[in-house]
């Protein structure tokens, strides 16, 4: 099984933390790791075998220090606390203040933010396609991280598709700038908002938009600037499962617990 250990900046010590990747699992098929062997797909809503995925988490939570709390992730904004919600509830981010209690999220090109505060209280995962951020999955994780005492909040964004791959159309980008003038006065913001769309000049009406900047821009405007990763593409990156590439796939988990 091939993970990923997250790299952030102000991160304190009892913070645990891991992304997984497509290698290294029992999946076959649309699911395997794109090279002949099996594929660590999460997700049990994707068509793979449950079987396989049964033994894909239990794989991954051997390396853990207790089985994570499965979301049902709906592109929505409500955050659950993990230490009191049951698996399969209906939200796309989890809080924990517990220690032990890991918070996951599935992905395979939307994106996965991890959160921490400074003095390693509280912890949390949002899942944050475009829907997600227009509607304030990011602010609405920070807001119950700080409702359950955290300091000061870092974040770091995992992996997801790229600016170079995620097209869109006219409607997103309306959409974002509805939500920015709704959230704020503030032309700069707008203006950052804006900058994250990229016009494809054979495409008219056609956007590449820069998921991360969009994301940054909106911690930011929450009080969360210490923001680190960003820096990966699910589609371009064979390593990750990409629904955008592939259509039928699995699903990654970005996962953070207290130590």
């Amino acid at each position: 099984m091939n993970v990923i250990t997250p790299e952030w900046i102000g991160a304190p010590a009892n913070v645990g933390a891991l992304v997984t990747t497509r290698d290294g699992g029992a999946s076959q098929g649309f699911y395997a790791n794109g090279n002949g062997c099996g594929g660590l797909n999460l997700g049990s809503h994707v068509g793979d075998l449950l079987a396989d995925v049964e033994a894909n988490r239990a794989l991954l939570t051997s390396c853990l220090p207790s089985p994570p709390l499965w979301l049902n992730q709906v592109h929505g904004i409500h955050a659950v606390d993990a230490n009191t919600a049951d698996d399969n509830a209906e939200a796309d981010a989890a809080i924990s203040t517990r220690r032990g209690q890991v918070c996951a999220v599935l992905t395979a090109d939307c994106l996965p933010v991890l959160f921490c505060d400074v003095k390693g209280q509280v912890v949390g995962a949002a899942h944050a396609g475009w829907r997600g951020l227009v509607g304030g999955v990011l602010e609405r994780t920070v807001s119950r991280m700080r409702e359950a005492g955290a300091s000061e909040i870092i974040a770091w964004l995992g992996p997801a598709i790229g600016p170079q791959k995620f097209e869109v159309g006219s409607d997103v980008l309306a959409a974002f700038i509805t939500a920015a003038h709704a959230r704020t006065a503030s032309a700069e913001i707008v203006r950052q908002v804006a900058s994250a769309f990229i016009p494809i000049v054979e495409s008219p009406g056609k956007y590449v938009a820069d998921i991360y900047s969009l994301a940054r821009t909106i911690l930011g405007e929450v009080g969360v600037h210490g923001v680190s990763g960003g820096g990966a593409c699910t589609v371009l990156d064979q390593q990750f499962y990409s629904y955008r590439r592939d259509k039928v796939t699995g699903r990654m988990a970005s996962l953070i617990w207290l130590k």
